[in-house]
């Protein structure tokens, strides 16, 4: 059966576009465009029978159906020739269930959606692999496009550049200058993207890089541009698929740009449309403290916006005062009975260290989402029997600085209650016996000078 899919404007204007069309807002309105699918042809395949198709598909060895994004090809992208998709074998990340952690904050059963596990150490992976597939089908039909180009606080810029050097495709990243970890920024560098480092924040890269995509031959890359929200999407998908088909309570996700608080409402509501799921989680977006207009707009009801500027974060992925997909989120939010809460400093990196000791290793924005969760808990929002899942947006060890800043004690703003550093002893065997026998009961170490 053929589906099809195009671009129409959030707020309901009629004109329809096709995915190869270069636009990203409603030439009507100025609101953003997203993917609307043809719903009746997909309703003509039951919901049970779309989980045994999707079921079937996870993670084979038969292309491009085992990245868990292209195992959902009908619902995410379908007019994409085979030939055309660029896929690293994304999806499929853990659902760890994370019993000693939940046990601490007060959640019986807490899921982590390890997102850190993709390809390029982010869920933008997601989103990137159908983004760039759609542009090489449009050169591989003869369009002229010299670029795709993102403006980023690292994760998007990364994943970005590995699919368009898997194309051969020449990426353009636009970060701001000093605002990135520096693993993030050797990943656009080592995948041959031309990386530009800007005096200026996020959403200073974001209005220079929507403006030169406007004026040359370059795609933008960025989430106003819907299709990335399809891929995101999946992981809302792929978590009820890893619990069986039975959906969560609750999901809590950290908030930036706010495209992936869009695109996992997107991916609930369309489930259900299918019959694949009868019922929709609630949603809690976590912001950080310095960068968080959503939760003052929750505050206020949703009844107005004020974009603000966005303070140095440790969760730099989302240091973002003005995010692009704003009216998007609040929409999913009203429909899923959401909330917001924020974490700062303090709380962030006290929530990432608990994490960490309880096996995980979790980026900062992770420690946004699960300081959100703790206080949702002491306050009853979020109960002790609910089923929550957290979504850990990438993986720790991109923030390998932001961990040895908190161990050393020297992250502003943050009292690290949970610090560890190395013992630095002499290499006899009596001291080191003290050392080792004094803190494994418990007792003040013979040996006084800590650090490395």
């Amino acid at each position: 059966m053929a589906y099809g899919a195009w671009f129409q404007c959030i707020e309901g204007c009629p004109e329809r576009y096709p995915l190869d069309k270069v636009i990203y807002r409603c030439p009507r309105c100025g609101e953003l465009l997203e993917v609307r699918h043809d719903m009746d042809a997909l309703r003509a395949t039951s919901g049970g029978e779309w989980r045994r198709i999707w079921d079937r598909r996870y993670r084979s060895t038969e292309r491009p159906y085992g990245s868990s994004v292209w195992g959902k090809k009908e619902l995410v992208c379908p007019a994409v020739r085979d030939e055309n998709i660029v896929s690293l074998y994304e999806g499929g990340s853990n659902l760890y269930r994370a019993s000693r952690l939940g046990s601490g904050i007060g959640v019986d059963e807490l899921w982590v959606k390890l997102c850190g596990n993709e390809h390029t150490g982010s869920f933008k992976d997601l989103g990137m692999t159908v983004l760039v597939s759609v542009v090489n089908q449009m050169v591989a039909d003869g369009r002229k496009i010299i670029g795709v180009a993102c403006a980023s606080t690292g994760d998007t810029s990364a994943a970005l550049a590995a699919y368009c050097a898997a194309a051969g495709i020449q990426a353009i990243v636009f970060l701001p200058r000093d605002k990135v970890s520096t693993a993030q920024l050797i990943q656009s560098i080592a995948h041959g993207a031309l990386t530009l480092s800007i005096d200026t924040d996020f959403d200073g890269c974001m209005r220079l890089i929507t403006e030169i995509c406007a004026r040359e031959e370059i795609y933008l890359a960025n989430s106003m541009n819907s299709l990335r929200v399809e891929g995101q999407k999946t992981v809302g998908i792929e978590i009820v698929q890893q619990l069986d088909w039975e959906v969560p309570d609750w999901i809590v996700i950290p908030g930036g740009n706010l495209g992936n608080v869009s695109a996992l409402g997107k991916g609930f509501l369309e489930m259900r449309s299918l019959g694949v799921i009868s019922r929709l989680p609630r949603i809690a977006c976590a912001q950080a403290a310095l960068a968080n207009p959503l939760y003052r707009s929750f505050l206020a009801g949703f009844k107005e916006f004020h974009p603000v500027t966005a303070g140095p974060t440790a969760a730099t992925a989302i240091r973002i005062g003005n995010p692009v997909s704003v009216r998007k989120a609040i929409k999913v939010l009203a429909a899923f009975d959401g909330v917001v809460e924020e974490a700062s400093e303090d709380e962030l990196a006290d929530a990432s260290a608990r994490a960490d000791r309880t096996g995980l290793y979790t980026c900062p924005h992770t420690g946004v989402a699960l300081a959100a969760l703790e206080k949702l808990v002491r306050r009853g929002v979020i109960r002790r029997n609910e089923r929550v899942v957290v979504i850990s947006t990438a993986h720790g060890l991109k923030f390998s600085e932001f961990k040895t800043r908190y161990h050393e004690g020297t992250l502003p703003a943050v009292d690290p209650r949970r610090a560890n550093p190395p013992l630095c002893v002499p290499a006899e065997y009596g001291a080191v016996r003290d050392a080792v026998l004094a803190a494994v009961s418990n007792r003040p170490p013979a040996v006084s000078n800590r650090g490395s």
